[in-house]
This record gives C-alpha cells, sequence and structure tokens, in this order.
C-alpha cells in the first residue's frame, strides 16, 4: 500500500508541460472560458478579463508563450481563449492553430485583454472572463495549476466544485499538499528508493519520462541562444578553458541550459514537479548529468532520480505551490540528495547535503518567471553540487547557525515557514511594475 502512495504522488505532482506553467494555466482556464462561449453560439471572444492572485501575475508576466515571440498572461488568455481545448491541459497552447495566435495577439494589441489583480486569499487563482456576441463565458482555476473549480455560461454553472477540496473537486488521483506533508518523510523517502524501489520493473514512467523529456529541452536548450544562453555559455566557457569541465559544471549545464529554452518559449514538452517545469528541470538534469559523469548505471540513476524528485516534493508540499521563494532552492535541495547517493552517501550524508542547501540558498526570492530562472537555477545546481560534496563526507551547517536545526525535518519546515511569511509578494510585484526605465548618469 505504502509502495503505491509514492507511485500516486509521483504521478499526481509530476506531469508534461509546454513552456511557464503559470500561463500555461491561464490559458488552460482561458480555454475553459472561450470553450463555454462557443457552446453559446459565439466563434470568438471579443473581449477578455483575467483576474488572477498575485503569486500568478509575478510569474506570468515575463514568461514566453511557447512557439511565439510573444510573452506574458494576457497572450496566454487571448490564445487559450480563442483557440485552446482544456483537453491538453498545460500544453493547451501547443494546439492552437498560428493563424488564432495572431488573431489572438490582435485582441492584446487592440486593448482588448485585460489583467487584474484577484483579492482573493489562494496563491494560486486564476479567473477568465471572455464575452464576445452578447454572451460570456467565465471560467476558474484554483490551488493546482489544472484544477478547475468553475465554468459558466452566461451566468448558469456547467461545472462547479468550489465547495469541494482539491482532491474531489479534481482528478480522482490527486494526492493533495496536506496528505502529502503527512506522509512524506526524509527517512521514508530514502527507505523507498533505496530499498523497495525496482527501478527497473515498477511503474515509475513519469521519472523516466523525465529523464528523457527534460534531457531533450536541455539539448534544445544548448542549440541555440535561447533568453540569457546560461547553459549555452557556460558550456561555451568549458570549450575555451575559461571553466573547468567536471560533474558541477555539466550539471548546471544540463539544468540551466533547459530553463533557458523553457523561459524563452520554446515548443518543447518539459515534465514539471509540483506545478513548475522549472523545478522539474532542477531536481532531474544535474542527478542524470552527475550520473552521466560518474559512469553510473541507469537503475542507480533512476533511484537517484526519484530520490531527488520526492524530496522536492516533499519540500514543496509545506512550501506553497507558488511561493515567496524561488523554487530552484526546493529542487536544488532535491538534486543535492540525488547528487550525494550517487556519491556513495547513505541517509545521514543526505540529511547533511539538505542542511547545507538549507544553510546556503534560502533567501532567494522569486521575482517572476522569466530568462534568469536559469541564472538562479545555475546557482542553486552549483550549491548543490558543493553541498553534496559536503554531506558525503558528513560535513553539515550546524544546528546553532541559522535556520537549520538538528533535526532535518525541522530543518525543511522552518524554510517552509520562511517561504509563507518571510517575505512580501507584494511588495515584490510593487518594485517588479514601478521600475524606472532611465538609464545610469554617465
Amino acid at each position: 500500500m505504502e509502495q503505491n502512495m509514492f507511485i500516486r504522488i509521483l504521478n499526481s505532482e509530476m506531469e508534461l508541460a509546454t513552456g511557464c506553467t503559470e500561463p500555461g494555466a491561464v490559458a488552460l482556464t482561458a480555454a475553459e472560458a472561450g470553450q463555454a462561449l462557443r457552446k453559446a453560439g459565439v466563434d470568438k471572444a471579443e473581449e477578455i478579463t483575467v483576474n488572477a492572485s498575485i503569486n500568478i501575475i509575478k510569474n506570468a508576466m515575463s514568461a514566453g508563450i511557447p512557439g511565439t515571440d510573444y510573452e506574458g498572461m494576457d497572450y496566454a488568455a487571448a490564445i487559450g481563449a480563442l483557440g485552446g481545448d482544456p483537453v491538453y491541459l498545460l500544453e493547451v497552447m501547443n494546439h492552437v492553430p498560428r493563424e488564432t495566435v495572431e488573431a489572438a495577439a490582435a485582441l492584446v494589441k487592440a486593448g482588448k485583454v485585460r489583467v487584474k489583480v484577484a483579492q482573493v486569499p489562494q496563491k494560486l487563482y486564476i479567473e477568465v472572463i471572455a464575452k464576445g456576441g452578447g454572451h460570456t463565458g467565465r471560467a476558474i482555476v484554483r490551488d493546482l495549476h489544472t484544477n478547475v473549480v468553475l465554468v459558466e455560461q452566461d451566468g448558469a454553472a456547467t461545472l462547479d466544485k468550489r465547495d469541494m477540496d482539491t482532491a474531489a473537486a479534481g482528478d480522482s488521483d490527486v494526492v493533495t499538499p496536506e496528505q502529502i506533508a503527512s506522509f512524506l518523510t526524509v527517512r521514508s523517502i530514502w527507505d523507498y528508493c533505496t530499498k523497495e524501489l525496482d527501478p527497473m520493473n515498477d511503474p515509475i514512467d513519469i521519472i523516466r519520462s523525465a529523464v528523457k523529456v527534460n534531457s531533450v529541452i536541455s539539448d534544445e536548450g544548448l542549440s541555440k541562444e535561447y533568453g540569457l544562453a546560461i547553459g549555452r555559455n557556460l558550456d561555451l566557457n568549458c570549450r575555451k578553458g575559461l571553466m573547468t569541465r567536471d560533474l558541477t559544471t555539466n550539471s548546471m549545464i544540463a539544468a540551466a541550459a533547459g530553463a533557458d529554452a523553457r523561459m524563452a518559449g520554446a515548443p518543447v514538452s518539459v515534465v514539471a514537479n509540483s506545478g513548475s517545469g522549472n523545478q522539474g528541470i532542477t531536481a532531474t538534469m544535474p542527478v542524470v548529468a552527475a550520473a552521466h559523469w560518474l559512469d553510473i548505471d541507469e537503475s542507480t540513476m533512476l533511484r537517484a532520480v526519484t530520490l531527488s524528485n520526492l524530496i522536492a516534493i516533499r519540500i514543496k508540499s509545506k512550501f506553497g505551490r507558488l511561493s515567496n521563494l524561488c523554487g530552484a532552492t526546493v529542487a536544488g535541495t532535491g538534486a543535492a540528495c540525488g547528487i550525494t547517493y550517487l556519491l556513495g552517501g547513505g541517509y545521514h550524508e543526505i540529511c547533511c547535503a539538505i542542511q547545507n542547501m538549507v544553510g546556503n540558498v534560502t533567501g532567494m526570492v522569486c521575482d517572476g518567471a522569466k530568462a534568469d530562472c536559469a541564472l538562479k537555477i545555475s546557482t542553486c545546481v552549483n550549491a548543490a553540487c558543493q553541498a553534496a560534496a559536503m554531506g558525503t563526507r558528513g560535513v553539515r551547517v550546524q544546528s546553532t547557525d541559522g535556520i537549520v536545526e538538528e533535526n532535518v525535518e525541522r530543518t525543511l519546515d522552518n524554510f517552509a515557514i520562511l517561504s509563507t511569511h518571510g517575505t512580501s509578494d507584494s511588495v515584490i510585484l510593487d518594485l517588479m511594475l514601478n521600475k524606472e526605465h532611465a538609464p545610469d548618469a554617465e
């Protein structure tokens, strides 16, 4: 039974997505509203309003739209409303014809798509209202990126799950953050991955997909200049002899390159972790790169990748789906555990690696999804490799220091408390929206 729960959690928290998951969730919500409008006999939305939580706006405002030169949630909403089919979930924008994308862009440029801050308690909340021909379609996604809780056609609900809990409102196999938090511990994850899991025969297809799919987007990020090209330039620095090619740099390159491509809107899928493609890349690719560098067999690599992703899921269950702190710190902590295991570390050593990560990268704020997410990821992966090397030797940040405690679970709980209470999203968003664009004085 317990082994089945681990599989359920992996399948619930890891999924295919294209592009940044926040614009994807906006497009999905808009697709539901647009579909409701079409069922009312209106072919095309004439105006669209998006009411979203601060965290959604923060993460969606600068993210690239897959397969286009556009970025931001207004374009995602217009594309979803005009041509999206909700059946494709977070890959909804992949299946919209080019001519519809351009019609959506024209709607945005005409000022017919408005984005407003929703005054709601949820950190993940999206409401899209699509109007046209005297009719209205409305949809709401809440708590999870694909959790559609309301669809209305001209004010009449065709789906209403607002009063249900998250698991009941969504897919029957969804495992809620509360269930995950009560089930997963660092110890139980370690025992499952190292003793109970049969990597070559157990149904961990989502882990195999994560290795395969996220490797493809990593390679894509190395193929051309996406965004800041962090991964590509790290690779170039190694070729020029400016950096040493080793386990750490290869791990940084693999993760950063995938994020470069994803943030720039490359039309390539990713397997996300806890609702974030960047976290899926960061929890997977450094471990894969380290396994290749160390010439580790596939079975051991899959154990390490599973360990990394489950540690990230455990942390994120209390951290919040969207948070004030950068998710790369969470996924990087998972990667540190996976790499420690590949280096021969045991349970004590991965606990040391976790303590080292919390003592190091805690406090990296999330200021939206954008090109420099790849830079933050490279920093967290560098830290993960250092934490793993220290942890393998039994060296750890001590419980007298900072928010680190003697017990690793309490350290992670402190990390989560800092995420939910330590910084202000409203302040971050205010800084983002009110930046001056005047050049520096000469």
